[in-house]
């Protein structure tokens, strides 16, 4: 990482990587995420949520080893141990694909409702735009700076869902990876075009968090006998203390609704 990477991260809270993706790359994850949504249909994104005027996945480490590639990255996993410190775990891997001409507005939000806590940042997310975000197909919206205020949109906003007076437009061409401290305010917007807006969220954690999804119980036996070492490590399936933790979150709050 250069300087300017790490100031943008620190100040701003987020980096844009363009033509990070191939172009051999960034078609075959566009065109096994289709194959999906058309073998789940209705039930597409359903091991996490599922959204309004939008196709959801979820779960994608266990459906491709393209997936499985795109999750420890090293350029990537470079940026997000600088957010997250040396030690974090894959949340989640899922896809979010905004319909055409839909009006749907995301309230403005902290990923997994986080508030940096006494040891510093604990999520990140890299997004990985499979299509071209403009301003009028379904970009997110971003508050800079948010990420250090320690505090929830929802908490203190009137109105998440309202345009905020310091917002900008995460736009960029597709094959762009975003990485993003998500303690910062943000948000999709709507897509007023004729096509879908998709993209890929590779959700990170500290190691002392519970994943998103927990990944030991999602994957499947077969996928998890050929992962590699390193797979098993940033998914955290030989780790005690995840499954403690994936445990403690389950009988709190219904995880894995």
């Amino acid at each position: 990482m250069n300087e300017s990477e790490k100031q943008s991260l620190d100040g701003e809270g987020y980096l844009l990587l363009e033509n990070f993706m191939s172009e051999e790359l960034l078609e075959a994850v566009r065109r096994r995420i289709e194959e999906i949504f058309a073998e789940e249909g209705e039930r597409a994104g359903a091991e996490f949520k599922q959204e309004p005027q939008s196709r959801r996945l979820a779960n994608l480490v266990n459906k491709g080893e393209i997936f499985q590639q795109i999750i420890i990255a090293p350029k990537v996993l470079e940026y997000v141990s600088y957010v997250l410190g040396p030690r974090f775990k894959l949340s989640s891997l899922n896809a979010r694909s905004a319909n055409p001409y839909s009006d749907w507005v995301q309230p403005l939000h902290c990923d997994a409702g986080a508030i940096p806590d006494e040891k510093g940042y604990w999520v990140c997310n890299v997004i990985w735009l499979l299509d071209d975000f403009t301003t009028e197909n379904g970009a997110i919206r971003m508050v800079p700076g948010s990420h250090k205020w320690g505090v929830q949109p929802q908490a203190v906003l009137p109105d998440p869902h309202a345009p905020y007076t310091n917002e900008v437009l995460l736009t960029a061409r597709a094959g762009t990876a975003a990485i993003m401290n998500t303690h910062m305010w943000h948000g999709a917007t709507a897509n007023r075009t004729s096509s879908p807006r998709r993209a890929l969220h590779s959700f990170y954690c500290r190691w002392d968090k519970p994943q998103q999804q927990y990944q030991k119980k999602l994957l499947s036996p077969e996928v998890q006998r050929r992962l590699s070492p390193e797979m098993r490590k940033i998914l955290a399936l030989d780790d005690p203390h995840n499954d403690e933790l994936s445990s403690e979150k389950s009988g709190a709050s219904g995880f894995l609704r």
